[in-house]
């Protein structure tokens, strides 16, 4: 499997942002990954994607191929 940023795998995240209502900001991801649950290696994964609004959850995945 790739793994991405930190270490993380786009599966992982998707799994913890699983029934996010879209559009969504990033705060938004951050905040719905929390509440699933979320490690605090996939917050950072997310907290390290682009600021803007995510559309849709390809978008998210491209924010976290962009992830610093």
């Amino acid at each position: 499997m790739t793994q991405g940023n930190g270490g993380q795998s786009p599966i992982n995240v998707t799994h913890h942002l699983k029934g996010i209502d879209f559009p969504a900001e990033k705060p938004d991801l951050v905040q719905h990954a929390k509440k699933q649950g979320a490690d605090g290696e996939v917050l950072k994964a997310i907290e390290g994607m682009p600021e803007g609004t995510y559309e849709t959850m390809a978008d998210v995945m491209k924010g976290f191929g962009k992830a610093e």
